[in-house]
Order: structure tokens, then C-alpha cells, then sequence
């Protein structure tokens, strides 16, 4: 593709040389009747006019696959006999258009290479001797080119004039093969180079911008293509606010902040964690024309240092639950019987055996509160079995009719009859219900909750195939925001101004337990998905129903 494009810029600029030649000659006939006989310019007329009918025959001929290179060498074959018959239409070793003949060298050696070169010298060193021994001897009258001017200048000085196109034609020669080898090396090393930038850019596991002084995008790579769903066509010349708000338009606020993280939304998809770092970068004068900036999606990240920290809090509240139990739960028992005990004395006053129910009830809610702790703090381990999915979630709606909380909500099913699971089915329950109190206390005022499942199946990054149980409790509750989406699987956190925040929290531990994921996502008309992902086992007539997930 490179030939093709310097055999094109030659071709122009041949018709260019052509039309100022032509132009030239016409004007110096005006002027001069005399300085060119009326032989001689309509030949040259004709030979200008012929050799642009034959560049514009190649610019055609170029279009055609396969003929470039026999039509590189027919370009330079032309070049040298155009010169020839020029110089024999003025006047042959007289004509002051002898150095076109190193045009045609330098040419050849730049669009071929330095062997071809050096033959294009050889036959212009032969043509040119030949015009000028035939025209010394008189033999090229009958075309109208006289002996008169090679006579005068002698023997000698015709055999010193051939010697020195000699020398010319091969200096020429090797120039132009030489400064087109170099101009060669330099297009290779900088195609090279650019393929290999090209290459890196494009398979960085980082993202990488480059933004000017302005704040507008320039290098846009895959990487961020895939976090933000925008091409680099897309992006390109855009302001990078409009990319990424929580990135200032490149100026002042990233150069004071080379380091930093940003939540970014996609259009697409759940909120990400990304992490930037920037590197001014500099013209040629030495001013700072952009920025570089890397980025990385350290949501996963994220989420690795979440579940550690929450794996090292709740190890420390496994080895406090059994003293808490003790310390508490004993007590506790002891008060609770004496109450009892003293509310059934029938000497009591009305007042007094209000106050006596208000301790127990108390007595009771705390017993609880120290139960669902211990149900955290130290999980059973999972004993999976297979069971209908179905039959499970129609005795957890038989268990909420009895809930107050159930009575402005209508519980949906839309599950298979036949849809079987692989899990603890007591800890799923647990899981479900736990779930289905949280859609109802979001919805005091009534409303709509679906309960959903499907298989899914596919291909992980590893190549290796993977089934999965997705289960869906989905409300129309208020929602949630990104705060509360990072938080809402904390132990003791919690939205409500009664809540304890171990409900979604021991959904997790049970989750985690299983090897499944639980997420929170909002609804599409308001409202809060929470998706269980589950893994399968395959059925098999030798599968243990009591065996551990």
C-alpha cells in the first residue's frame, strides 16, 4: 500500500511537471517566435500531451490488482524515453533537459530499489550515448536533429560530456535508492511501532484515556468501551464529564487529585467502583498538553475486602455468641420465671399484672434477639437435599396468613409446579421468609410481592459450564439506593427503627454457606429485586439426600 501511494504521488506530480513544462514552452513561444522553431514546439506539444494521456492511463491502471509493480517499472520506462525524445527534440547534447534523466533515476529508486536503480542509470547512460554518438556522426538529420552542435564541441568534449552523465546517472543512482532505503526503515520501524501502540492499547486489562488540555477524549480503549457501553468513535472529542461525572473536565481537579476513586453508574448494569490514576503528558515545546488516565473496575475488588472484613467481624462474634448466650440467656431465664411466678399470685393488683406482661413480653423479645444473633454468629452447615421449590413456597404463604403484617399483601407464585431445588430446605425457607418480612415491612400500606425462579446455565470465564438456581422476591417497596445496597448485608445495620440487622445478614451467612450470592437491585416501576443464585448439582441416582452442599 505504501508503493501504491508513492507511485500515485509520483504520477501526480509528473502531469504537474507536464502542465508547467507545457505552459512554459507555449509562453516562450509567445515571446520568442525564433527560440523554438514551429518543428520543435508542435513535437514538444505532442510529446507533453501524450505523456499526460499516459499518467492518466496509469492513475486507471493503478485500480487493478496485481499490476502494481508491472506498472511501477513501465512508469520509468516511459519517464526515460519522454526524456530522450525531449532531448532530441531540442537539439539533442545541446537541450538543457539532460537532468531529467536523474529525475527518472532518483525515481526509480525510490519506488523500486537500489538494483533497479542502477539499471535505469545503465539504459539512460545508453540511450544518451547513443543520441549524442548518432547525432555527432549526422545520422539523425532525417528527423530533424542536426550534427552542428556535437561537431563544434569536438571529440573530446562530446566523449567528457557522456563520462559525466556517467558519473551523475550512478551518483543518482545510489542517492535515491539510499535516501529511499532510509525513508523505508523510517515508514517500517514507525508502522511498527504504531501497530505495537495499537496492540498494547487495545489489550490492556486497564482502561486508559487520554484527554487534551480541554477536558475532550482522544484514546479511548476497549476496556472502557466494555465499562461504559460507548465506542471510541462514540467518545471521541466528547468531554470527559459527559463520560465520567465524577471526573472534572481535565484540568485543575484530577492534576491536584492523581489518584482517586469514583462511583460510576452505566447505562446498563449495576453501579461500579472505579479506581484512576493520571499522568500529564507533553507536546514538543514541553507544555502539558492532557492527561493520561488509567482506570480499573475494583468493584470486585470491593466486594473481596467487604467479605473479608465481614468474614473477621463475624469470627470474632462466633467467639463471643456462646458467652453472650450464658451470660444473658441465664439470667434472662431466671427473670422470666420469676414474673411468671409472680403473676400467678392471685393477690396482684390490675396495674401490677400489666407491668408483669409488659417484663415478659420484653423477657421474650430479647430471648429472641439472642437466638437470631446465635443463628448468625454461628451458622449450622448446609444439609442439602432435593426438594419441590413449589410445595416450599406454598407452605411459607400458609405460615404468613396468620402474619398481620400479610394482610394488605398479596403474594404472588410464579413458580413451576414441578421446579425442584438442591439446598438445605430449612435454611432456604429461613432465607425466604426473612426475605418476604422485609418486602412486607417496605409496603405498609399493601401491595403486590412475586415470588420467581428460573435455571440458568452457561460458560464461565474459565471455560467451564456451570447451572444455577435463580430465585427472585421482588416488592414494591421504596427501593434502594446506592448507600443502602452497600450496607444492606452489614450485621446490625438496618433501616428500620425497630430492625436488629441480622435478617438480611444471616441471609447472607446462609447464602455464603450454600456457595450462592444474594443481590439487591432495583425494580423497574420502584420497588426492590432480591435474587438468590443458588448452584445446581446434577441429579443422579446415586445423590446423597443428606449429604452437604
Amino acid at each position: 500500500m505504501k508503493t501504491e501511494r508513492r507511485l500515485r504521488l509520483f504520477i501526480y506530480a509528473r502531469i504537474v511537471v507536464i502542465v508547467l513544462f507545457l505552459a512554459s514552452t507555449i509562453i516562450l513561444k509567445l515571446s520568442d517566435t525564433e527560440a523554438i522553431s514551429d518543428i520543435q514546439f508542435r513535437g514538444v506539444i505532442e510529446l507533453m500531451v501524450l505523456a499526460c494521456c499516459v499518467s492518466v492511463v496509469s492513475l486507471v491502471a493503478l485500480r487493478r490488482q496485481g499490476w502494481l509493480l508491472p506498472l511501477t517499472r513501465l512508469q520509468i520506462v516511459w519517464d526515460i524515453l519522454f526524456v530522450t525524445l525531449l532531448l532530441m527534440l531540442t537539439d539533442g547534447i545541446a537541450s538543457p533537459y539532460s537532468f531529467l534523466y536523474l529525475l527518472a533515476i532518483m525515481s526509480a529508486g525510490m519506488l523500486l530499489n537500489r538494483q533497479q536503480a542502477l539499471y535505469t542509470a545503465a539504459l539512460c547512460l545508453i540511450l544518451y550515448g547513443a543520441m549524442v554518438d548518432l547525432q555527432y556522426y549526422g545520422l539523425l538529420q532525417e528527423i530533424g536533429l542536426s550534427p552542428d552542435a556535437a561537431l563544434q564541441r569536438g571529440n573530446v568534449v562530446v566523449f567528457y560530456t557522456i563520462f559525466l552523465h556517467l558519473i551523475g546517472f550512478v551518483l543518482a543512482a545510489i542517492m535515491g535508492s539510499h535516501l529511499a532505503e532510509r525513508a523505508r526503515l523510517t515508514e517500517v520501524n514507525y508502522e511498527e511501532l504504531k501497530q505495537l501502540h495499537s496492540t498494547i492499547v487495545e489489550n490492556l486489562e486497564s482502561g486508559l484515556l487520554t484527554i487534551t488540555r480541554d477536558g475532550l477524549i482522544r484514546v479511548f480503549n476497549p476496556y472502557v468501551e466494555r465499562i461504559t457501553g460507548m465506542t471510541q468513535l462514540q467518545a471521541y472529542g466528547r468531554p470527559v464529564s459527559a463520560v465520567f461525572p465524577a471526573l472534572t473536565a481535565a484540568g485543575v481537579a484530577l492534576e491536584q487529585h492523581p489518584h482517586g476513586e469514583f462511583y460510576y453508574r452505566p447505562a446498563t448494569g449495576t453501579p461500579l467502583t472505579i479506581g484512576y490514576a493520571t499522568v500529564p503528558f507533553r507536546n514538543l515545546k514541553g507544555e502539558t498538553a492532557g492527561l493520561i488516565v488509567t482506570l480499573k473496575d475494583l468493584t470486585n475488588l470491593k466486594q473481596m475486602e467487604l467479605a473479608l472484613k465481614r468474614s473477621d467481624r463475624l469470627a470474632a462474634l462466633g467467639e463471643l455468641s456462646a458467652r453472650m448466650a450464658h451470660e444473658i440467656r441465664n439470667p434472662l431465664a431466671a427473670i422470666s420465671g420469676s414474673v411468671q411466678l409472680l403473676s400467678e399470685h392471685g393477690s396482684l393488683r390490675d396495674h401490677e399484672s400489666r407491668l408483669l406482661a409488659i417484663v415478659l413480653r420484653e423477657s421474650d423479645r430479647l430471648n429472641g434477639l439472642i437466638t437470631d444473633f446465635l443463628a448468625y454468629a454461628r451458622p449450622t452447615p448446609p444439609r442439602c437435599e432435593r426438594f419441590n421449590l413449589s410445595q416450599l413456597a406454598k407452605d411459607l404463604q400458609a405460615l404468613l396468613v396468620a402474619d398481620s403484617r400479610f394482610d394488605k399483601i398479596r403474594l404472588v407464585l410464579d413458580l413451576s409446579e414441578d421446579f425442584t431445588a438442591w439446598a438445605d430446605r430449612d435454611q432456604l425457607q429461613q432465607v425466604l421468609l426473612n426475605l418476604l418480612h422485609n418486602a412486607a415491612d417496605a409496603m405498609p400500606d399493601g401491595g403486590e410481592v412475586v415470588v420467581s425462579a428460573e435455571l440458568q446455565s452457561g460458560v464461565d470465564d474459565d471455560g467451564r459450564t456451570f447451572s444455577q438456581l435463580c430465585l427472585m422476591v421482588a416488592d414494591q417497596g421504596g427501593g434502594v439506593d446506592d448507600t443502602t445496597c452497600r450496607h444492606l448485608f452489614e450485621p446490625f445495620w438496618t433501616t428500620k427503627p425497630a430492625g436488629t440487622g441480622l435478617g438480611l445478614a444471616t441471609v447472607y451467612r446462609i447464602m455464603e454457606g450454600h456457595g450462592g450470592v444474594v443481590q439487591a437491585t432495583p425494580r423497574d416501576g420502584g420497588g426492590t429485586v432480591m435474587t438468590l443464585l443458588l448452584p445446581m448439582m446434577e441429579e443422579g441416582p446415586g445423590e446423597n439426600q443428606n449429604s452437604g452442599c
